[in-house]
């Protein structure tokens, strides 16, 4: 389990392609502090197992239904990435319960300076399936940040919602946001407290 905050903005080194999935290298240093073969580390808030740990990389195997489900197929060396180390018992739940399940990409629509001092206004589109799953002031987990959701613009014909969020400027200044390009993919996981209350629901 992760919170969303992010610790470290790594790089990819590598992506290797293997018979099935790829082998994904990634240059950090902060989340390696108390890593071992088999930590958990969320990168760009997908939870993967590292291997191969060295004293300033890990990699992490790729299968194909996160290549197919997440960002990280589309990542070059160079690639800043966010990082998270999976919680331990005593951490403080700054942000929100995040699994590290990638549920679907989200395309970058707009990304905004507020003009008040450095806070940005974000708008995100999502795939329509998972528009049951987000309310206003509700949480959602976009490349692995824990954010709260501002805005909810209905979706059109053909298109799913957008999701308006705040990034407020220590966010922006220490995670991909600062990099971001817009039409570009992040990785969304929906709030997974939302999915169980559905399904208790639907079995009344």
């Amino acid at each position: 389990m992760f919170t969303g905050i992010i610790e470290e903005l790594g790089t990819a080194a590598a992506l290797e392609p293997r018979a099935a999935g790829a082998r994904l290298v990634i240059r950090c240093q902060a989340v390696l502090e108390d890593a071992r073969e088999g930590s958990s580390i969320a990168v760009n808030g997908a939870c993967l197992t590292a291997l191969a740990l060295t004293s300033d990389s890990f990699s992490a195997d790729l299968a194909p239904e996160t290549l197919a489900r997440t960002n990280l197929g589309e990542l070059r060396p160079g690639s800043r990435v966010n990082l998270e180390r999976s919680v331990t018992p005593a951490t403080r739940l700054s942000g929100h319960i995040v699994q590290g399940h990638v549920d679907c990409t989200g395309e970058l629509i707009s990304l905004d300076p507020l003009g008040d001092g450095g806070n940005y206004w974000m708008r995100v589109r999502v795939p329509q399936e998972f528009d049951r799953y987000l309310v206003k002031k509700g949480s959602i987990t976009i490349d692995g940040i824990s954010l709260t959701i501002a805005m909810l613009e209905e979706a059109r014909i053909n298109h799913g919602p957008v999701v308006g969020v705040t990034i407020i400027p220590h966010t922006y200044a220490n995670t991909t946001l600062g990099s971001a390009e817009l039409g570009g993919h992040f990785n969304i996981e929906v709030d997974i407290l939302a999915k169980h209350l559905e399904k208790l629901l639907a079995a009344r």
